[in-house]
């Protein structure tokens, strides 16, 4: 059964707690991971708490729509949350001898107790392209709340999905830029039969948007189809995709070196990272895919 926590000195005693039980049955040195979310959880949420499961002994699963990583444009209020939901959908996926499981649901005032915090994690020059250019002050936020949390869990571990390339990449950063004695897993994106990156967000898309959303998967398997024919080549076949849909309006369309983010050079070789974002009707999805260029 899932144990939830609404405050952060509950969250810390319910670790204390599981770390007390397993050294009793003889676990020396019980590991935690942690999977930060927003809520509104679904099979790729779920890929990361089995992840998760596999590398600790308890896993902590935060559930925080976190308001400073929302720009003054998005609708915040919009944002999914049904955390009897979410709590349910990791009960239904426990088993006899998994994991301790924690929910961490705290409140914007638990988090924010005096508003936002006046000292603040900076993304930098990664940061400010892509979606941190289309969402002004989104990767601050995120990389402040992922702080938070970090030395709220002290997880030795912490799960982010491949979907949120840059996302993930920052943390990345984040983490062995400041020390933080946490290690990080990316796990695979998963996907829909049909190719669409799972997202909380594709619950708003109607009948029609959800068939043209697939423009995104297949943009990026006719820029992986072309990789070996150099970067403009990429960006070519990609786009000639996205022109056949009206209901999508590319945001961005890019080509990255995985160690920097930052935009191949026309001459780069290797290994990079294909990003599209657009907007299907309302809805903004985002998706991305390695490839191997040249």
């Amino acid at each position: 059964m899932t144990e939830v926590a609404d405050s952060i000195a509950g969250v810390r005693a319910l670790i204390s707690e599981s770390r007390a039980a397993l050294v009793a049955t003889g676990i020396t040195d019980p590991k935690v991971s942690l999977v930060p979310t927003m809520g509104a959880l679904h099979d790729g949420h779920l890929a990361l708490v089995a992840s998760a499961r596999e590398l600790g002994h308890i896993v902590v699963v935060s559930v925080f729509v976190n308001p400073t990583q929302f720009s003054a444009s998005e609708d915040l209020q919009r944002y999914p949350r049904d955390l009897d939901s979410d709590i349910a959908i990791l009960d239904s996926v426990a088993r006899p001898g998994d994991s301790a499981t924690i929910v961490f649901a705290p409140s914007v005032d638990e988090m924010y107790p005096n508003g936002p915090t006046q000292t603040t994690v900076t993304a930098g020059r990664s940061g400010a392209t892509f979606e941190g250019r289309s969402r002004a002050g989104h990767f601050d936020g995120v990389l402040t709340v992922v702080a938070k949390l970090l030395n709220i869990v002290s997880p030795d571990t912490v799960f982010f999905g491949r979907k949120d390339a840059q996302q993930a990449f920052l943390v990345g950063r984040m983490i062995a830029d400041l020390d933080f004695a946490t290690a990080i897993e990316v796990v695979e994106t998963v996907r829909e039969d049909d190719g669409l990156a799972l997202s909380s967000r594709n619950r708003f898309l109607d009948e029609k948007e959800r068939r043209a959303s697939l423009v995104l998967s297949h943009m990026l398997e006719a820029a992986e189809s072309a990789a070996d024919r150099g970067i403009d080549t990429v960006i070519a076949a990609a786009q000639s995709v996205a022109m056949g849909e009206p209901l999508v309006q590319v945001d961005y369309l890019a080509v990255v070196d995985p160690a920097t983010f930052l935009p191949v050079d026309d001459d780069f070789r290797g290994r990079s990272i294909v990003l599209v974002a657009a907007r299907v009707g309302t809805t903004r999805l985002i998706d991305n895919e390695t490839i191997y260029l040249g």
